[in-house]
């Protein structure tokens, strides 16, 4: 997992959070190469500000899933069910190719 973080600097139990929830993903699909996670800090008056973004590789795709929410954590937690759907998803099509 390759993590960035902007307009702030990210701790270590956040870190450790997104990891867990983003290991929880092989269990789906366990041919993922690699995760991209951007997190920003939206300079705006709404509570709503912060921008998770996360980018999964696998053999022959890339997911891309935004979510603005209040916090991170919240945002992880969506983008990583939207990849399990889609995961879940791909994993399907595959079985019906073989």
């Amino acid at each position: 997992m390759n993590l960035q973080s902007v307009n702030f600097s990210v701790d270590q139990k956040l870190v450790n959070f997104t990891q867990n929830k983003l290991d929880k993903l092989e269990n789906h699909f366990n041919r993922i190469i690699h995760a991209d996670v951007f997190l920003k800090v939206q300079k705006t008056s709404s509570k709503e500000n912060k921008i998770t973004e996360i980018l999964l590789s696998v053999p022959g795709d890339e997911f891309i899933i935004k979510k603005i929410n209040k916090t991170f954590e919240e945002g992880v937690d969506e983008c990583v069910s939207s990849l399990e759907r889609q995961l879940k998803k791909r994993k399907e099509k595959l079985k019906a190719r073989a």
